[in-house]
Order: structure tokens, then sequence, then C-alpha cells
């Protein structure tokens, strides 16, 4: 059965609707998926035109419709043309696409939703609170319980897998709002996931929080107090997993293999290295949610929007590991 992907487009001043134009025309070319474009018509088809892709852009009508890509807008009136990077218009239009596809997602209309970038701080000048997609989506699925994952591998095919028990907080928070819940949650959603991506084993390692994992104690007690509690309950549980080990080298070994994912304690402490392996090809993935979520990692990059000279890969990459665990989730033939 063909795969629905939505995308939501995301801030239209910025690169989202250009990196997701050209990852389809590179995706169309493989008949394994339908895309619902959710975004402003008018702008999509015109960029389409003059980034001279030739994408078949077709209005929605239902899923009984015959095309490949097919375009929707939930809003009532275009957006104007000449937005500049930010406007408040922009951001709203970015939450309703956003909202609109993960109800789609929740009603089953659609297998999966790939979110395209938008600007939080854009948003919250517009006058909603706003601390990131992950927690919006969670908070409109009813659920506290998911976490971020950023995966990608390398040009030789190596991979990190890393998941976040906090995400958007300052790092004078880290320390107070990390729990034994946060911790043994990303420890529990790292395991799915690697069984979601059909990988032969699930070893998770969990980093320390303070430098050298604590020291036993000498530089901070969250490892002793808080992280090793849970990874100890993990392994009498049968959980394939090990820590807390110092940041600094646990990297380095799941790069090499040693290990399949990696718990990370904070929002710099797990993305710096997994962009230093991945920049151009990471993909962020919503664990824990009802539905399937994943969006380029990086932002809305307005010093470059408008110029044609965004690159679509991390785009590609969202828009295949939705369809890869949108098949898997997809009932065999016959059942």
């Amino acid at each position: 059965m063909t795969a629905w992907i939505g995308i939501s487009l995301g801030d239209v001043t910025g690169i989202g609707p250009e990196v997701t134009l050209k990852a389809l025309a590179v995706e169309a070319r493989a008949e394994d998926a339908r895309y619902l474009l959710i975004g402003d018509a008018e702008h999509t088809r015109q960029l389409n035109q003059q980034l001279g892709l030739k994408l078949s852009l077709q209005t929605y009508g239902g899923k009984e419709d015959t095309g490949r890509i097919f375009l929707c807008n939930p809003l009532p009136e275009p957006l104007a043309p000449d937005l500049v990077e930010g406007s408040p218009a922009a951001a709203r239009a970015a939450i309703a696409w956003l909202t609109e596809g993960a109800e789609r997602c929740l009603r089953r209309e659609l297998d999966a939703l790939v979110t395209a970038p938008l600007s939080k701080a854009a948003i919250v000048r517009a006058g909603q609170a706003f601390i990131g997609q992950t927690e919006f989506l969670s908070q409109l699925a009813g659920t506290n319980r998911t976490a971020m994952m950023l995966l990608g591998q390398d040009e030789r095919g190596r991979w990190l897998r890393v998941a976040l028990a906090t995400t958007h907080l300052p790092l004078k928070l880290v320390s107070e709002q990390l729990t034994r819940e946060k911790v043994r949650l990303a420890i529990e959603l790292a395991v799915q996931a690697c069984r979601d991506l059909g990988l032969p084993r699930a070893r998770v390692a969990v980093c320390g929080l303070n430098p050298h994992a604590g020291e036993d104690g000498e530089m901070g007690e969250e490892e002793r107090i808080t992280i090793g509690p849970v990874v100890l309950e993990a392994q009498r549980r049968q959980i394939d997993v090990v820590g807390p080990l110092s940041a600094d080298s646990l990297f380095y070994q799941a790069y090499k293999g040693e290990f399949d994912a990696v718990v990370a304690m904070y929002h710099d402490q797990g993305l710096a290295p997994l962009k230093m392996v991945a920049f151009e090809q990471g993909v962020n993935w919503t664990l824990g949610l009802p539905f399937i979520r994943t969006s380029p990692d990086h932002g809305t990059a307005y010093d470059i929007a408008g110029q044609g000279r965004a690159n679509p890969s991390s785009m590609i990459a969202a828009i295949r590991l939705a369809k890869r665990l949108a098949r898997s989730r997809q009932p065999a033939a016959g059942l």
C-alpha cells in the first residue's frame, strides 16, 4: 500500500518550501509514496517555476485523486507575496500548517508528517507561546511521553542516533529539571527507535551530565542520584544499556559502532557531535508520538532564503526516514 506523507511547509520566508520542492524532485522518481504539501499553494507553485523543477503540483481533493504531489492550505486566504523574513503572517501560517498536518495524522489521513523549518522567535513575536515543534506536537497529541532523537550518517555510512533527556532548556536549568523519569523515558524510547528501524540489536549508552561522568561524585551528584539508578533499573529489566559514561569518549565509541543509540542529558551535549558527523544529512525524529514525525535538522536560514542555494539533503533524509517508518507500520498484504 502506498504511503501518504504530509509535509508542512514551515516559514515561507525561510528555506523550508525550497528544500521541500528540491527534495521531492529527487524522491518523486521513486513511486513509493504520495505527498500532501500543507502550505500556501500560490507561493509553492511560483517557487516550483522559479526553481525550474517542473513538479506536477495538484490541488488536493481527496485520497481518490490520481497524482503524486498535492497542495492543501487550511487558511482561507493566500499569503502576501512580499513578506519580509520572520513576518508575523508567515509565523502564524506555519503554525496553522503544522497543526493541520498533525491533525490529519491523528485522524489517520496521513501515514507520517515531515515538518519544514519554522522560526520559534518569529512565532513568539507573533503572540503565541512556543518552545519548539516537538513540544507543540506533543501537546497537540495529548502526550508528554515524547523525546527528540537526532540521527544521521557520515559519507562512509557510520551512524549516530542521539535521544535527548531534556531539550530546549537554558544550561543552568538542566540539572534541576533532569529527573529519573526523563532519563528512563529517553532510554525506553531509544530502544524502541532501534526496533522501529529494524536494527539487529538495541544497545544504548547513556551519557553522564558532568565532566568524566561526575568522577564518583567529585564533580556532581547527578550521575549517582539520578542517572545511574535508572540505568541499573533498566539493566534489571533486561534492557541492553550501559552508563552513565563520560560523553567525551562515549560518542567516539558510538561512532565506531559499539552502541546503536546514545541518550544525552541536554541539547548541545547530544547535537554537537551529531552535527559534526552528519550536518547536512541529520534528521530530527520525535519519538513517542502516536504518529510518525520527522524534520530536517536545520533552521529557516533566512540569510539564503529566496536565492535557490539551499541544500535539500537533510529534507531528503527526513522524507526517506518518514517513508521507511510508514512502510514498517503498514499491515502486510492480506492481513
